[in-house]
């Protein structure tokens, strides 16, 4: 079976930051429209800069009157107003697209070891309560688990200085909170980033090169192994979502901790949040 078959009618939403079309990450974007799109997926780019995207989370984005203006708390009225089709066009939109995406790829440059504004304000506005997680459905019982989603963007500093003995820090620290407390919290099954390292400060030939390695990999990206989370029924929901002891006591031999998040007091687990299958 060929590749196309086998990506044939797939749909892949990119959301995508970067105020310039001659960037390095307007570049990852194309080249992962053209390469996806070749191989008959159906590729859609919410551009949030050229969108105006709003990134600020207010009352503004309920279409109607507010349960409880005096105390308001976002997540509990956006919930009410996606529950009544109140949400204003723009989340309702990005909702839908996410909904019919079967693979979502983040692209941007790395702000302050961060996501940039316009993307946290995508998490913050789209993934509301009730559309995107619950308290019953969320991280491997998440909303979104038959869906993959990813993190592709550049870093303005070398990899060896976000490394466990880099300045930065270990890049995989630096991802936790995204990818699991964002992506795999709405059930995401999250593929490996895509880093690109610096390319602002390396020559055209090796930026060249970083950009035909994200075309190679995109060709089998669909197939890829998602990267390991502790499922969530190794915690027990009575007594504060604690780790359960025999999974405590099946790890306690082991040299390295679960994820680089729930560590065990132990090294953190290489390359977690960076390859699939560590």
């Amino acid at each position: 079976m060929s590749v196309f078959v086998l990506y044939a009618s797939k749909k892949v939403l990119i959301v995508y930051a970067h105020q310039s079309a001659g960037s390095f990450s307007a570049a990852a974007k194309d080249a992962a429209v053209e390469v996806l799109t070749a191989q008959g997926c159906t590729v859609e780019v919410s551009d949030l800069y050229a969108m105006k995207f709003k990134a600020t989370a207010t009352a503004e984005d309920i279409i109607g009157e507010i349960k409880n203006a005096e105390h308001f708390r976002y997540a509990e009225e956006t919930k009410l107003a996606w529950e009544a089709g109140k949400l204003s066009a723009d989340i309702t939109e990005e909702q839908h697209k996410l909904n019919e995406a079967e693979l979502i790829i983040f692209q941007f440059p790395m702000y302050w070891f961060t996501v940039p504004a316009i993307v946290k304000g995508w998490f913050d506005r789209v993934l509301t309560l009730g559309f995107a997680y619950s308290h019953k459905k969320r991280y491997t019982e998440g909303i979104f688990k038959d869906k993959k989603a990813m993190l592709s963007f550049t870093t303005g500093s070398h990899e060896s200085m976000f490394s466990a003995n880099g300045i930065n820090g270990d890049m995989n620290v630096t991802l936790w909170p995204l990818q699991n407390g964002i992506l795999h919290y709405c059930g995401f099954q999250v593929l490996a980033p895509q880093i690109f390292w610096a390319p602002s400060h390396i020559p055209s030939e090796a930026r060249s090169t970083m950009l035909e390695a994200w075309r190679t990999r995109l060709q089998g990206l669909l197939e890829e192994k998602t990267l390991s989370f502790t499922p969530m029924d190794c915690f027990d929901g009575e007594k504060g979502f604690q780790l359960k002891p025999e999974v405590h006591e099946k790890h306690a031999s082991k040299e390295f901790g679960l994820t680089v998040g729930i560590h065990l007091g132990k090294a953190l687990p290489p390359n977690n949040q960076m390859k699939a299958g560590v």
